[in-house]
């Protein structure tokens, strides 16, 4: 089952359960799928969207909600605040399990091997390397600090 299926199943039973902040945040991502596929069918190039292309959807989201939160945090709004963590929560359900630590460390050093990483200038590579196999289960932000840290090492 697509990662669009399971967000329209959990709208339906949000929708049977009541629970307006999971629907209203399902809604919201339905939205922007829908959104961006009305986007695209005015480019030649357009590709249906498939897993990853939602995937990379609910990512931006999470990462807007964050920016937002932390606004929020900044400025004293615990009330909206709330509101932007339980979208955060739900939307993190339908992303892939995170990677640990250990995990994201293994990674990095199996792909500064297989790509011959030696310092900086080989940074695109490894992120390269690593961008298919982390995402969604990696802040991109962290994972070029840790790796920036390893090729300067």
């Amino acid at each position: 089952m697509s990662l669009l299926d399971d967000l329209k199943n959990a709208q339906k039973e949000a929708m049977r359960a009541k629970d307006k902040v999971r629907l209203g945040t399902i809604r919201m991502a339905l939205a922007a799928v829908k959104q961006h596929e009305i986007d695209g069918r005015l480019d030649p190039n357009y590709v249906e969207l498939n897993d990853d292309g939602v995937l990379a959807i609910l990512i931006k989201m999470v990462k807007q909600r964050k920016d937002a939160a932390s606004q929020y945090e900044t400025a004293g709004r615990q009330d909206l605040l709330d509101i932007e963590l339980a979208e955060i929560d739900i939307l993190h359900d339908f992303l892939p399990k995170a990677l640990s630590e250990d995990e994201l460390d293994a990674l990095i050093e199996q792909a500064m091997a297989e790509s011959g990483a030696a310092g900086m200038q080989d940074m695109g590579k490894v992120m390269g390397w690593l961008k298919p196999k982390v995402q969604g289960r990696a802040d991109m932000g962290q994972l070029s600090g840790k790796i920036k840290a390893k090729l300067n090492a």
